[in-house]
């Protein structure tokens, strides 16, 4: 395989830069063989067979960024703070006019951070109070960058699936944002099985793919499968039944517990063209940027050249692509 195999032109202006006036009111494109369906996300409870399990991602997005100067020279800072390592020490993404150096310091909302240590695109951080404290006052809702705006109000709960309850990532499962309680309601009524996992987005889903796609790792996300999640798909892959997962979170955290028979772990699997699927049959998606894993991922399942022509209908047909964008039903 080649990088350029998961390419395609995307124009800056097709990239959503804000979530629909209301939850629920995205396109929906629907994958099916050969056949390619324009349908709203409200008419998702019909488009799901009775006897479906559904699978979300209950992990609930952390307000990971801070934003600081550098002490002495002002210089503006930005970290997304991704993983703590102990109360008082964490790992971050950052971001400033020059590289940080291990020493900097950093002043966050009177708080002085300490650059730790730097390895590639990650730096470590320490205080002297936990940082958690710190993110809960100072800490901003950590769009992706690619959206070009500040965060605001309305994001923290539009950057939020209706059915997050597990703090831990620093991007939202996007695909689940489309979802109001009354569409999980009337899919549930309609004997479709609403099941959950956690799976804990990290730095791993911004890092781009350097050089060959056999040697890019992904840098492991904390997942958890419950018992009875794990029971209903194994019933329905017995009985023949579709299995399919809310993003590209979800299809990673259940092909990895069918790998394994590991319930709990950090998922570091990268799915490609060529992966067997032994949990997921189908899965609901938004439209990824190019060149990406979690492109290649969608490629695996529905087929590279099926995808890719379903993306060019998208751009066609005036899709929104990306975090707050439409979204796709394959399989």
């Amino acid at each position: 395989m080649r990088l350029e195999d998961f390419d395609y032109p995307l124009p800056p202006e097709r990239i959503a830069q804000r979530p629909t006036a209301l939850r629920g009111e995205s396109r929906l494109l629907v994958v099916r063989g050969d056949t390619l369906l324009h349908a709203s996300f409200g008419d998702l409870p019909s488009l799901l067979a009775p006897g479906t399990v559904l699978v979300t991602n209950d992990s609930a997005v952390i307000a990971a960024r801070l934003v600081g100067r550098k002490e002495g020279s002002g210089g503006v800072v930005e970290l997304l703070c991704v993983r703590e390592i102990t109360p008082t020490r964490w790992t971050c993404l950052a971001q400033s006019s020059k590289p940080l150096r291990a020493g900097t310091r950093v002043d966050v909302d009177g708080v002085l951070l300490t650059i730790a240590l730097r390895k590639d695109d990650l730096v470590e951080i320490e205080a002297e109070t936990p940082i958690a404290h710190l993110l809960a006052r100072a800490g901003r809702v950590p769009l992706p960058p690619y959206i070009r705006r500040d965060a605001e109000p309305e994001d923290r709960d539009r950057y939020q699936t209706v059915y997050a309850c597990a703090p831990g990532s620093v991007a939202a499962p996007t695909a689940g944002l489309h979802f109001t309680a009354d569409t999980i309601g009337e899919i549930a009524c309609r004997g479709v099985e609403v099941r959950s996992i956690t799976l804990h987005v990290g730095p791993g889903t911004f890092l781009p793919v350097r050089g060959r796609i056999e040697d890019h790792r992904l840098l492991p996300e904390a997942y958890r499968i419950p018992h009875e999640t794990g029971l209903a798909v194994r019933r329905a892959r017995a009985e023949g039944r579709p299995v399919v997962a809310v993003g590209t979170t979800t299809v990673r955290a259940l092909e990895s517990w069918a790998a394994t028979d590991l319930a709990e772990g950090g998922s570091d699997l990268m799915i490609v063209p060529g992966h067997e699927f032994r949990a997921v049959t189908g899965m609901l998606t938004n439209f990824h940027h190019p060149k990406t894993t979690l492109l290649m991922l969608v490629a695996a399942l529905g087929g590279r050249e099926r995808v890719l022509g379903a993306y060019r209908e998208a751009l066609d047909s005036g899709y929104r692509f990306l975090s707050y964008g439409d979204a796709m039903l394959l399989g």
